[in-house]
């Protein structure tokens, strides 16, 4: 049986995409959640849920202040990092992780490793320090 949560998280995507709240609608977007394959995976905590949506409302000033300091300090590197994933993450968990490092315009997640690693591009002002014996790659 899919969880509340996983329902309100398709519902909401739903509803984000089609930008229309009319009782057909809504009833297709039932359908639809209901629908999609899901994984068996462990059970969503209220808490983890509740701590990702925290973390994303304090993401968006953080994303307002990112684009404000790439207007006024240009970035010309970049460079690629791994982020271990948070233990005990459910898909629509990971998937809210993921959309909180994309939504911060310095990074953005390349792939998913399916083994517990986000694999994440940033841009950086300054040379990253680990290739300090390096030329800086710079951005075309």
């Amino acid at each position: 049986m899919i969880s509340y949560l996983d329902l309100l998280l398709r519902l909401t995507i739903w509803f984000l995409l089609t930008a229309d709240l009319s009782s057909p609608n809504i009833i297709i977007g039932f359908t639809v959640a209901l629908l999609l394959p899901r994984t068996p995976a462990l059970p969503s905590r209220w808490l983890d849920w509740l701590r990702v949506l925290g973390s994303i409302l304090k993401a968006i000033p953080v994303a307002y202040l990112e684009a404000l300091e790439i207007m006024v300090n240009p970035h010309d590197y970049e460079e690629i990092t791994l982020e271990q994933v948070k233990p005990r993450r459910t898909p629509g968990l990971i998937f809210l992780d993921i959309f909180l490092i994309t939504f911060t315009p310095k990074t953005i997640v390349v792939k998913y490793h399916e083994r517990g690693w986000y694999e994440v591009h940033q841009i950086t002002a300054a040379a990253p320090p680990h290739a300090s014996n390096l030329p800086g790659r710079s951005l075309p």
